[in-house]
């Protein structure tokens, strides 16, 4: 095995590890919720779905400080400024911790208006909102772990931002389990533990990260005196910052219609389709995370080579990113094949959820080969900061998503079939009960063929310098 392959494995096997355990949150919160004493299975799932759209709608739009300090930060590594790294971070914390007291103060009314964008019922309402009311108290660890974890990934240390991950992961999920089912003879708090967990979790990692940098980082993050902060944060020096975020921004809005379009149109399905439709996203989501760690490789690779203006090292890279990344692909064709039934009863013990369910295990089959190109060709695109072809291609694949959405709609729904998806036993027996969610899936693998045609065209756009321009 070459240098370079060393390299990329040992940037991605770290992130891999602690991506591992990203699903595993959201499968463990599901299942606890499937399984709470006195609450019915499928509106609890239901709402933890709706709940986390809202977490999504809210933190999504706030991406780019990830996504925009790792690729700049990777070409500051690169050419070896050690100033310019050290104020990346210190600007990128500065607008963390504004933006975190924005979203506190605004949280009842972007609650308010979240709720009546949806069509869930009321009791999944009730319980997203309680859920939401708790979390949002973690925004400003989890906003500040945005900027952390793309800083970590241009300094080329997947090793902190993988203990980061697995200390937010894992005790979120020991806490979850703690929290909402109880413990010896203490019965927990039920599912509102489910989001008192994930705030524990949140300032678990922000605390590690703050240790990291004092211990590891302290000389690098000298380097850039807190005086010169009102300069890096001047029109001039922002202005540039805030372009190459724009572009993201707009990338992360598109990308947040998809996956709150995806949520937000199963709660019109009736709870059974709605709660099979969280299920079905935890379990497409679960390949993206092994492929997000040659993505993540593939970022602070680009970004380094690009500052240290080796080109052919940068495009080798990324070949050898991909061949790693279509080799997860295969393997993970093969495992749902095998794996689908078996992990759907460990996520519920409800009978009927777990046949609902079955009906859209194919869709599982064809998630790697369509959804491996799209994410590693982010991860490329944002080490060389070219934000504009990652937003176009978002943008078009957004407009992809509620074309095909619509347009099947139109064509194959009728208010026969949508009355019969209110009702769990015609979800089971009738084929024509869960047709609305299967033309959902369709319009979601559409928006990730989108995304990696428009992507795989813009290659040829990026060139050494890497700007945001390309």
């Amino acid at each position: 095995m070459n240098g370079l392959n060393k390299e990329i494995l040992r940037l991605a096997l770290p992130s891999i590890l602690a991506n591992i355990t990203v699903p595993l949150v959201g499968i463990v919160d599901t299942a606890v919720a499937g399984h709470l004493i006195g609450t019915e299975a499928a509106v609890a799932i239901g709402a933890i779905s709706v709940g986390s759209m809202f977490f999504s709608l809210l933190y999504w739009n706030f991406s780019f400080l990830r996504t925009g300090t790792g690729g700049l930060t990777a070409q500051a590594y690169g050419a070896g400024d050690k100033h310019e790294v050290a104020k990346i971070f210190w600007r990128g914390m500065a607008l963390s911790g504004l933006i975190a007291l924005l979203v506190l103060l605004l949280q009842w009314p972007f609650l308010k208006v979240a709720v009546l964008c949806t069509q869930a019922t009321a009791e999944v309402e009730s319980l997203a909102a309680q859920y939401f009311s708790i979390r949002i108290w973690a925004a400003p660890a989890t906003i500040s772990l945005m900027t952390f974890s793309g800083w970590f990934v241009g300094m080329q240390d997947s090793v902190s931002s993988m203990w980061k991950d697995l200390i937010v992961n894992g005790v979120n999920v020991v806490a979850s389990i703690i929290l909402g089912r109880g413990i010896g003879g203490w019965p927990g708090l039920g599912f509102a533990g489910i989001a008192v967990g994930t705030v524990i979790a949140q300032y678990c990692g922000l605390l590690f990260c703050v240790v990291v940098c004092l211990v590891k980082y302290r000389k690098v993050l000298g380097e850039f005196h807190l005086s010169e902060l009102r300069q890096a944060l001047s029109r001039s020096e922002l202005g540039p910052y805030m372009r190459l975020n724009g572009n993201l921004f707009l990338r992360a809005a598109s990308m947040l219609g998809v996956y709150i379009g995806y949520p937000l149109i199963a709660t019109t399905m009736g709870d059974m389709l709605l709660a099979c439709s969280a299920v079905m996203m935890q379990l497409l989501m679960l390949f993206s995370y092994f492929t997000d760690g040659f993505a993540y490789a593939g970022e602070a690779l680009v970004g380094r080579f690009i500052g240290a203006r080796d080109n052919a090292s940068m495009r080798r890279s990324v070949r050898y990113v991909f061949v790693w990344s279509m080799s997860i692909a295969l393997m993970f064709i093969g495992l749902y094949w095998v794996g689908g039934v078996p992990v759907l009863r460990l996520l519920t013990s409800d009978p009927l959820v777990v046949q609902a369910c079955s009906a859209f295990l194919p869709w599982l089959i064809l998630m790697p080969p369509i959804g491996c190109a799209a994410f590693t060709f982010d991860g490329v695109f944002l080490g060389a900061t070219a934000s504009k072809p990652l937003r176009d291609s978002c943008i078009w694949a957004f407009v992809a998503f509620l074309a095909v959405w619509f347009l099947l709609k139109w064509l194959f729904l009728n208010a026969g079939a949508q009355n019969a998806a209110g009702d769990p036993a015609a979800i089971i027996s009738d084929p024509i009960g869960d047709l609305p969610l299967h033309l959902l899936m369709v319009a979601y693998f559409a928006h990730l063929l989108v995304r990696t045609v428009w992507l795989a065209l813009s290659w040829k756009t990026i060139r050494m310098k890497g700007s945001s321009e390309a």
